[in-house]
Order: C-alpha cells, then structure tokens, then sequence
C-alpha cells in the first residue's frame, strides 16, 4: 500500500486508524516517522515520504515519533493474511527466530539460501531480516525500560543486543532518547515480577465470541478465566510464562509474567496471534456484507476475530481430542492429559499448575491408559508420532501441513480445517461438516450440505474463518458469550 502515494496521502491528512501498520509516514523536514493517525498537525504533502515497516523506515534515517510511537502500532495485516515466503518470514521474524538462530536459521525455516531472502524482503519491504528484527529488539527494549526495574545491562541482553553499546545506540536512534531518558519520561510506574503491556488492535474488535472461545474450551491447569481476564501458561523458547489478557474499549491489557525476559517480544507476538490482533476488520467486515445473509450478523457484531493458538501442536492434539465429542469432554480428555503429563509450574494466583505435554512426553503415553475409543488413540499416537516432522508453527506452509496431517489415520476435513484455522491461522480455512456451522445454515436457510454450503462460500473468500465466527455466533453456546 505504500506505493499508493495518494491513498496514503489522505489516510495521514484524515489520521485514519486504520492504516496504522499498513504503511508509516515520514516526514523530510523533522526527520520523524509516524503512524498515519499522528494527533500532531499533518505535514505537507511534498514533505512525506512512506514505507512499508518501521524498519524501513528506521534503515532511510527516520525516528520513531514520540507522540504516536509507531513502532507499537498494529502489524500488518498482510503477515497473517498471506501465505507467501515473505508473509511466513515476518511471521516467523516476530516470534524472534532471527534473535535466536540469525537469518541462517531463518532461512533454512523457509527454505530459501538468505541471499535470496534478502533479496525478497528488501524488494518488498526496504529493509533485510536483520533489519527487521533490529526494529523489533527496540520495541522489546522499549516496553522493559518503561514497564521494570531491569538495569539497563539486563534490558539490552533480555532485548537480543548482541551488546551494551548496540543497545545504546539503537536507542537512541530509534527513539532520539537515551535509554534513562525514556525510563524517565514513562508515565506508568516500574513494576515488579510482571509486565504490563497494551497490545493495540484495529477497531472494531468484538471481544465476545473471542474471549468467550477461549474461556470455554479452556483446559484445566493450563488456561483459565478469572477477573475479567483470560490467563494462560505458554511455554517459550527460554523457559515458560504465564499470560492474563484483558479486553478493553481501545487496546487489550496484557499481563505477562517470564521465567526469562529474553521471551518478552515472542511472547508479545504469540499473544497478538492468539487473539488475531493484527487483523483488518474492515476489510473482512466489508467482503462479508456483500452475502445478504451474513450482512445483518456483521451489522450486529462487526469487528469478531478468529480465536487461535500460542501453539500449533497442542492445538492439534487439541482437535484430535475433541473429534465427535462435545466442548465439556474434550477440556476433560485434555484435562486429563495435562494432569498426568504436563510440566508443573507455579502460578502465584493459584489457579494454573502445567504446562501442556510437550510432543515427547505424548509420545511416552501408553495408549491403553487414555480413556479415548480405539480409532482416536490410534489417530492421537499417529499425531504424535508426526509432529517433529509437520510444520504446524508461524512459518508453516499452510498447503503442506494440510497435506502431512491429511496422510494421517483418522484426519478428516473437520480436524484439518480446524488446524488451519485456529494453529495455522489461515484466514480461509472452512470447516462446512461442523455441526454449529450446518446449524447455523439450515436457520439461515443457507444451503446445509458440506458440499453446497463450500460452493455458496466461495464468495467469502478469503474471509471463510471470519465467516465462521458470524455463523456459529448465531448459536446458544458459551463460547459466543463473554464470561462474567
């Protein structure tokens, strides 16, 4: 969108939140990037110049705007939308795999020899692999110089620097502020023990269905809903933390508690991921009203995101669990599961006690031992026994998962479908034999068999997964209703 001068022009002139993250706005004469919703006076046009990141921006010489902070802006939507190298590269870049293995590792994720991929995402977004992950360790540093009481040592270690000096100069390039002077300009006492976090969204966001998704289908020890919020564990390339994710009017509180802080931008990033933060309402919203059907559903409640994972695999022996059973009994086989072979942890509110099983502990569970009928332990041990060699992460190649989990005994298109869109994230995915989704058709005098109702939702297309939210919001089950 960047290129699109004129668009961008009258996005920045009208402050329209809803670019925020599609494009940043530099200015010539301040040398300053910012969000196209800047509450400061719009420049004039000559004097602006756009670019698709703030990484891009950053590289050109440009500074983070100090009244707007851009650089915590919504991500594009793009990232989660599309399944191209590029799109699975800034996936994969902002759950820090450049912080932990460089762009070799990087690239041997997708594929590809990293001169070619510096060469895809510079051509696209201005900026390399390091690039980009340099912009995301500021934005680390930035929350934990205004959000702890870490020496600044330990922030620059926690945020990827490779050193003191690194650190300081990234700073302040970014922010033209030393790291005191931010500490001393945050508004928001240091806390202890957690960080505090505003995780920003493109508005309209229904937290309904969302949150009551997850409180729903919550499995015992490991999520849970409790004063308004929704807490989870998650486990984390340098140890594990525990989540409480709020919803609020404008952005949603987030509360993380890290056994490593190294895993504050991972877990920032898996936690906008599992409430699909990043994503465009409008123009999901806008697509679906065209079906006369679904248009007074979106006029009801527009804005609803697809609930997801912080997990693909524990997803998927998720959905495996809950094959033909109701919502009550898979949370109790998962339950079950967790109690017996998940990591135990401490919670200090008490109320989460594991981790989920890692695949090597599934794989050490006796078959005989799960109160499941045969053909789904045989179905959940084939899982297990495949998971270190089927890509069910953010890099995922969404086509070849489907196609690894399709190989599978007892996979059908309700299990994968379901992968897709809750552990994958693709925003097509379409699962036409659920039962609340056949439901929903026949009340709404859709067409309600698997393969009319695929063909009438083509016109959905690429918001299936939205499409799903609406129908099943039409149903009397817990998981449309907020908890109390």
């Amino acid at each position: 969108m960047h290129n699109d001068r004129e668009r961008c022009v009258r996005a920045v002139q009208s402050k329209d939140s809803r670019f925020d993250g599609w494009f940043f706005c530099a200015v010539l004469t301040t040398r300053i990037y910012c969000r196209p919703s800047c509450p400061v006076a719009p420049p004039k046009p000559e004097n602006m110049r756009f670019y698709p990141t703030a990484a891009a921006a950053q590289q050109a010489g440009f500074r983070a705007c100090k009244r707007c902070r851009p650089d915590a802006s919504p991500g594009s939507p793009q990232w989660n939308e599309r399944a191209d190298v590029v799109a699975r590269a800034m996936r994969l870049i902002a759950d820090g795999v450049v912080d932990r293995d460089g762009v070799p590792g990087l690239s041997a994720q997708l594929g590809y020899s990293t001169r070619q991929l510096e060469r895809l995402l510079r051509a696209e977004l201005g900026a390399g692999p390091l690039a980009l992950a340099r912009a995301q360790r500021a934005q680390s540093a930035r929350i934990l110089i205004e959000t702890s009481t870490l020496s600044m040592s330990d922030v620059a270690l926690a945020s990827g620097f490779a050193s003191i000096r690194s650190f300081n100069d990234t700073v302040r390039e970014v922010f033209a502020l030393s790291p005191t002077e931010l500490r001393k300009r945050a508004k928001q006492a240091p806390s202890s023990g957690t960080l505090s976090v505003r995780l920003p969204f493109r508005a309209p966001l229904f937290p309904d269905n969302l949150f009551g998704h997850l409180a729903a289908t919550a499995v015992p020890g490991v999520e849970e809903w409790r004063d308004g919020a929704y807490r989870r564990t998650m486990r984390l390339p340098h140890g594990h933390g525990i989540v409480a994710l709020k919803p609020l009017p404008d952005h949603i509180a987030c509360q993380l508690t890290l056994t490593d802080l190294r895993d504050l931008s991972n877990a920032i990033s898996r936690c906008r991921r599992l409430l699909d933060l990043d994503a465009d309402p409008t123009a999901v919203d806008a697509l679906l009203s065209e079906d006369p059907v679904l248009k007074p559903l979106v006029a009801k409640a527009p804005g609803r995101r697809v609930p997801r994972t912080v997990d693909g695999a524990e997803f998927a022996v998720r959905a495996v669990l809950g094959q033909q059973v109701s919502t009550a009994a898979a949370r109790t086989h998962a339950g079950r599961l967790v109690a017996a072979h998940g990591e135990p942890i401490e919670d200090p509110m008490g109320g989460l006690t594991h981790l989920f099983p890692t695949p090597e502990a599934l794989a050490e569970v006796d078959p005989e031992s799960l109160a499941l009928p045969r053909s789904r332990r045989t179905t959940l041990t084939s899982l297990v026994a495949e998971l270190d060699d089927i890509d069910l992460g953010v890099g995922s190649d969404w086509e070849r998962a489907r196609a690894q989990l399709a190989e599978l005994p007892g996979f059908g298109p309700w299990t994968i479908e379901s992968i897709a869109m809750r552990a994958l994230g693709d925003p097509d995915a379409f699962i036409p034999t659920d039962l609340g989704v056949r439901i929903a058709a026949e009340s709404l005098g859709l067409p309600s068999t698997p393969a009319a109702l695929t063909a009438h939702a083509s016109a959905w297309r690429p918001w299936r997964a939205y499409a799903v939210q609406y129908l099943w919001a039409t149903g009397d089950h817990p998981i449309n209703l907020l908890p109390q």
